[in-house]
C-alpha cells in the first residue's frame, strides 16, 4: 500500500501553476529526490505534503496511523534552546513537560517544588519517562551533548541536532530540503550515513550531484507543474531526460506542422469555405486551444565571464606566511603559496579551519602577521558572496544589477539589462520582482549575473553552489573551466571541485595549509583526509566570541586543534616486516575479488526490470554496491601505502 499519494495536485501563486494537477506515490522504503530548475516549485511541494501549505486543489494522502518528520532547510538563528529541549520538542506536549522538567529538578524552592510534582504525575500519565530515554538515547547515538545550546554549535552539529529531532519519531517518512547546504564534506559525509540507516522513506530535494548518487533510489522531476517519475540511478535519469526533451521538441514540431496546414486549409477561397467539413474545423480549434495552453520549457542559462585585462603572471607568492588576531589562536601560519595567472584553486576544510581568512589574506583585505605575501600588479576581483550580502532585498533585479546603467558590455557585445537578465532565465515580469520574493536559486543567479557584469581576471567565489540547479551549476562548471583568468573556490561541493579546480589547499584545522594538484577525488587519491575522519569526532562547542569580534556577526569560527605535527619529525618510511610483507601479497587477490563483486553488482543493477522490484531489495542492492566500492577504495589505498614502504 502507497506510503504517501498526492492525486491531481494544483497550486498557483501567479499566471503560471506551480502544480497542475501532478500526481505522485511513494512506497515505503523509497528514497526519491526530488529535482527542478529553481523557482519550479520543489520547497512548496515538500510544504504541501508537510501539511504547512494547502493546495488549491486535489489530495494529499498519507498512509493511517504514519509518521512523518521534516529536516529543515534552513538553521535556527541565535537560537539558546538545549538541545535535548530542541529534541524532545517532537513531541509537543510531552516535550514541553521534560524540557520543564529538567529546569525544575535544578531549582529548590517551594513553588518549584509543587509545581515538579505537578509535571511529573502529567508524563507518567503520557509515558514520558519512555520518551525521555529516546530522546537521551539518540542524543547519545550522534555524540550529542544534551545540555549545550544550539547557538554554540556549528553548522553542521545544529544539522545533527535537528536530524535527531527529525529521526527521534521513528517516522514512516522524512522531508529533506537541500540538507546539504552550508556543511563541510566530513558533516555531509556524517548525514550521508545516518540517512543510509535510516529504514523509512524519504522525500528530498538537493542539488548536491555526489549526496543525490549515493543516496536516491528513485528521481521525480517538477517540470512546468507536472512530476514525472524516473525510476533510475541519476546518471540513467541525464540520459533519460535528454532523449524525452528530444521526444517531446520532436512532437511539438510535428503538431506545429499540422496546425500551421490546418490554418492554411481555413483561409483558402470561398469554395474550400462552401465545402468546409465543421467536424475538421472544431478540430483545428481544439488544437489551437493546445498550443495555447502549452507550457514551453524555458531556456537554459546563457552568461559568459567579463574579461578584465590579463593581470601580471604572478598573482599572489606568499613565503612562510602567517595570520593570527591579537591575543587568539594562529589561524594561517608558515604558508609558502604561489599562485600564478590561469591558476583554478579549490580551498578545502571543515568549517572553521580559516578558508574565509586565507582568502582575505590572497587578496590583500589583510596584511600577515608573520612572512611575507606579495601580490602581483593588475588585480581585477570579482566575489561571490556565500551570504548573498551584496544583494538589496527590497531592490528588484534589474535595480541591484543595473546600478545606473541601462547596457551592459560582455566581451565586446553591447546587452540591454533586461536582455542580460533574461540570459539568467529572469522574464522581464519577475526582473521587476523584489529580491526578497526570489527563491534562494534565483538570488544565486542574480548573484552571478552581477558578478560576471563587471570586468575580472580573478573570480573568487564562496560556495557558490548552494541553492543552484543542476543545469545553471553545470554551465557555471563550464564558464569558470573556459575563463582565462584566476579563480579561487570555497565549496564542499565535491564534484563541482573534480570538475573545475587544478589544484587543492587543505586547511587541516592546525594553520597549516597543504598544497596538491588536481580537485577533490586526486586530493582523496593522494592521502588527503580531514582531521576528524581520524579522530572519529568533531568539537560540538565552538568559542564564537573572539572572530565575532574580529569579523563581526557573519565570522567564520576558528576550531581548536591539535598541534600540527612538524614536516622534520615524520616518521620515515620503514621496511616492511614479515606480516605486512604477507598482507602486502594478498591485497591484489582482494582487490580483484572486489572488483568482480563490483561488475556483477553493476550488471544487475543495470537490467531493465531491476527498479521495478520491490524496494527493499532495490535499496539493498545499491547499499551493497556503496560498501563495495568504499572497501576497494581502502584496500587500494592499502596496497599504495605498503608499496610505498616496500620501495622506500
Amino acid at each position: 500500500m502507497p506510503l504517501l499519494t498526492l492525486d491531481s495536485v494544483s497550486l498557483a501563486f501567479g499566471m503560471h501553476p506551480l502544480l497542475d494537477h501532478a500526481s505522485l506515490v511513494i512506497e515505503p522504503g523509497e528514497r526519491v529526490c526530488l529535482l527542478g530548475r529553481n523557482g519550479e516549485g520543489k520547497s512548496t511541494l515538500l510544504k504541501i505534503v508537510a501539511g504547512e501549505v494547502e493546495p488549491d486543489g486535489g489530495v494529499v494522502r498519507l498512509e493511517d496511523g504514519s509518521v512523518l518528520s521534516v529536516l529543515p532547510q534552513n538553521l535556527p538563528f541565535d537560537d539558546k534552546r538545549r538541545a535535548y529541549d530542541v529534541v524532545a520538542g517532537a513531541f509537543p506536549e510531552t516535550g514541553e513537560l521534560l524540557a520543564e522538567f529538567h529546569r525544575l529538578s535544578q531549582q529548590a524552592d517551594e513553588v518549584s517544588l509543587e509545581r515538579l510534582m505537578k509535571v511529573q504525575e502529567r508524563l507518567e500519565s503520557l509515558d514520558g519517562w519512555r520518551l525521555d530515554q529516546k530522546v537521551n538515547t539518540i542524543l547519545g547515538q550522534y555524540g550529542i551533548d544534551p545540555d549545550c545550546t544550539l547557538n554554540t554549535l556549528s553548522g553542521g552539529w545544529q544539522r545533527r541536532v535537528l536530524l535527531a529531532r527529525a529521526l527521534v519519531a521513528d517516522p514512516d517518512i522524512l522531508l529533506l530540503d537541500e540538507p546539504t547546504n552550508h556543511l563541510d564534506v566530513p558533516a555531509i559525509a556524517w548525514l550521508e550515513e545516518a540517512l543510509g540507516q535510516f529504514r523509512g522513506a524519504m522525500l528530498f530535494v538537493s542539488h548536491d550531484r555526489a549526496f543525490i548518487r549515493r543516496m536516491a533510489t528513485r528521481i521525480v522531476e517538477l517540470d512546468r507543474g507536472q512530476l514525472v517519475s524516473f525510476a533510475a540511478t541519476y546518471e540513467r535519469y541525464l540520459d533519460l531526460k535528454e532523449k524525452a526533451l528530444e521526444e517531446e521538441e520532436r512532437q511539438n514540431a510535428l503538431f506545429d506542422k499540422r496546425l500551421k496546414q490546418e490554418e492554411a486549409w481555413i483561409r483558402q477561397g470561398i469554395k474550400a469555405r462552401r465545402t468546409r467539413n465543421m467536424g475538421r474545423v472544431r478540430a483545428l480549434k481544439a488544437m489551437r486551444e493546445e498550443h495555447r495552453q502549452r507550457r514551453v520549457r524555458s531556456g537554459t542559462a546563457s552568461f559568459a565571464v567579463e574579461d578584465a585585462a590579463r593581470s601580471g603572471k604572478l598573482v599572489v607568492e606568499a613565503a612562510d606566511a602567517g595570520f593570527g588576531w591579537s591575543g587568539g589562536a594562529q589561524i594561517i601560519k608558515g604558508m609558502n603559496l604561489t599562485v600564478l595567472r590561469g591558476d583554478k584553486i579549490g580551498l578545502v576544510g571543515e568549517n572553521g579551519t580559516g578558508k574565509t581568512t586565507l582568502v582575505r589574506l590572497l587578496l590583500g583585505d589583510l596584511q600577515p602577521t608573520e612572512g611575507k605575501i606579495r601580490l602581483g600588479t593588475n588585480l581585477e576581483v570579482a566575489y561571490f558572496d556565500q551570504l548573498r550580502g551584496e544583494l538589496d532585498l527590497e531592490r528588484n533585479a534589474l535595480d541591484n544589477l543595473a546600478e545606473g546603467r541601462e547596457f551592459i558590455d560582455i566581451n565586446g557585445q553591447r546587452k540591454h539589462v533586461l536582455g542580460y537578465l533574461q540570459d539568467f532565465l529572469f522574464t522581464p515580469e519577475r526582473a521587476r520582482s523584489p529580491v526578497s520574493v526570489f527563491s534562494g536559486g534565483e538570488r544565486a543567479r542574480l548573484l552571478l549575473a552581477k558578478l560576471f557584469s563587471k570586468p575580472a581576471n580573478i573570480l573568487v567565489l564562496d560556495e557558490p553552489t548552494n541553492d543552484l540547479d543542476v543545469e545553471t551549476l553545470e554551465l557555471l562548471e563550464e564558464q569558470l573551466s573556459e575563463f582565462k583568468g584566476t579563480v579561487i573556490v570555497i565549496s564542499h561541493d565535491r564534484e563541482f571541485l573534480d570538475n573545475v579546480v587544478t589544484e587543492t589547499l587543505f586547511l587541516d584545522g592546525t594553520g597549516r595549509v597543504r598544497e596538491y594538484v588536481g580537485g577533490y577525488s586526486d586530493w582523496r587519491r593522494q592521502g588527503g583526509c580531514f582531521p576528524s575522519e581520524k579522530t572519529g569526532n568533531r568539537p560540538d562547542r565552538q568559542d564564537r566570541a573572539g572572530t565575532k569580534a574580529a569579523f563581526g556577526d557573519n565570522a567564520e569560527p576558528v576550531v581548536k586543534s591539535p598541534k600540527a605535527v612538524d614536516e622534520s619529525t615524520k616518521r620515515k618510511p620503514a621496511k616492511l616486516s614479515y606480516k605486512l610483507k604477507l598482507e602486502l601479497e594478498k591485497l591484489p587477490a582482494q582487490i580483484e575479488a572486489l572488483e568482480q563483486e563490483i561488475a556483477h553488482l553493476h550488471d544487475v543493477i543495470s537490467a531493465a526490470d531491476f527498479y521495478s522490484g520491490p524496494p527493499n531489495e532495490v535499496s539493498s542492492t545499491l547499499e551493497s554496491l556503496a560498501e563495495k566500492e568504499s572497501q576497494l577504495e581502502q584496500v587500494i589505498e592499502r596496497w599504495m601505502e605498503l608499496e610505498e614502504q616496500a620501495s622506500g
